[in-house]
């Protein structure tokens, strides 16, 4: 059995990490929107030392930009 993973990074007031809830159903790391969001409509998401914003469009569309 997989354990959860939680990496969380404040910067300022957006939290730029995810909980991973992997299950025995789905083995690609899916995470689910609300948990990513957790109530907000943007996100910060560092990677490779750059900071990216993914945000939810009032249609519930994904945005990510640099």
């Amino acid at each position: 059995m997989m354990q959860a993973t939680t990496h969380i990074q404040k910067q300022g007031s957006v939290a730029t990490g995810a909980v991973l809830h992997p299950s025995s159903d789905d083995s690609s790391g899916t995470v689910q929107s609300t948990e990513l969001f957790q109530g907000k409509k943007s996100v910060a998401i560092e990677h490779n030392g750059a900071i990216y914003r993914l945000q939810m469009t009032k249609l519930g569309k994904l945005i990510l930009t640099k």
